[in-house]
């Protein structure tokens, strides 16, 4: 008599995915990375302020209920009570959206999570622009409110791969992280590329003599497909994958900007405080001159609609990628 084949578990239907049409996916990467950590880890818990099924943090509660706590509503308590479980030893890895995180529980984050430097893993949900519900389910500031924290590693992870690699390493990071989510059928880009996600680090994934890309999050994925396109013009372009934003590894990047190529960021994150300033910043301290173009959510809110629509009218399209740069080139 054969063993049933126990179902993979999915995310909600009612989460729209960024993948391409026919692009190869994997559903709800975070919740079975961290369902197969806990197999291992006895510390681990998981956490969520009412959001399970759309955080895919439902896929670790069925595996492991019993090292599962639903809080309901209630982000702050989210975090405080994640913060008591890692002051007894525990590993916590809290989910929420990324608004409900950065705007309504920072202060929780900030005083009971990271100023002691407890190991509280923060999962936030539909950063930048990942939904198309409008201002008050985008978090398209949300890096900006939270790369002045100390103690907090910021993480922004392209793919299935980056997430499947970045939660073991959470798990074992001193401190506290906030990984930007993306959760339901998330593309699998990197695997093409022999890339391992290092926390702290960043990768050089193509080289080019044209343009530096300096890419986090999913606009990795569209820088990857830019330069493929730039290519048919061709432009060769250099793709820097920098998933972790702090700390942010300045050596990898710096090294590969350095020259006469044009350097342009990538980030699914408003033009201010992000990924555009913090390398900004760092060329500034070691007296790089040359300018950087960034591609970029505008400072502003954005406008509810469809996701497809919504990265073509803001820029984020792998087509406005190579417009902008061919218009810098011309």
């Amino acid at each position: 008599m054969s063993t049933p084949t126990k179902k993979r578990l999915t995310t909600s239907a009612m989460i729209a995915s960024f993948a391409d049409p026919g692009q190869p996916t994997s559903s709800a990467p975070f919740g079975h990375a961290l369902a197969a950590l806990a197999e291992q880890d006895q510390r681990i818990v998981g956490l969520t302020a009412d959001l399970g099924k759309y955080t895919d943090m439902h896929v670790f509660a069925e595996a492991h209920p019993d090292r599962f706590f639903q809080m309901g509503m209630a982000e702050q308590l989210l975090f405080g009570a994640a913060a008591g479980m890692a002051e007894v030893g525990l590993v916590p890895f809290a989910s929420t959206y990324s608004v409900f995180a950065a705007r309504r529980a920072y202060d929780f984050l900030c005083l009971d999570i990271a100023e002691p430097n407890l190991n509280v893993n923060i999962i936030g949900g539909l950063p930048g622009l990942t939904t198309g519900y409008g201002p008050s389910h985008q978090a398209t500031e949300d890096i900006a409110i939270f790369r002045g924290m100390p103690n907090l590693t910021i993480v922004d992870p392209c793919d299935s791969v980056d997430i499947e690699q970045a939660v073991p390493q959470l798990a074992a990071a001193d401190g506290p992280t906030y990984l930007r989510l993306l959760r339901g059928k998330v593309p699998t880009v990197l695997d093409e590329y022999d890339y391992e996600f290092r926390l702290g680090k960043a990768s050089v994934l193509r080289g080019g003599n044209d343009v530096v890309f300096v890419s986090s999050g999913l606009m990795t994925m569209r820088a990857l497909q830019a330069a493929q396109d730039l290519a048919e013009h061709g432009v060769d372009v250099s793709v820097v994958h920098s998933p972790t934003i702090k700390p942010f590894d300045a050596e990898t990047v710096l090294r590969e900007t350095r020259g006469d190529r044009l350097v342009v960021t990538l980030e699914n994150h408003t033009v201010v405080g992000g990924l555009f300033e913090t390398l900004a910043a760092e060329m500034a301290k070691v007296g790089e001159q040359q300018r950087v173009v960034p591609i970029a959510l505008p400072d502003r809110f954005l406008d509810a609609g469809a996701l497809p629509t919504l990265h073509e009218r803001y820029g984020l399209a792998r087509g406005s990628i190579v417009s902008k740069v061919l218009a810098e080139l011309a």
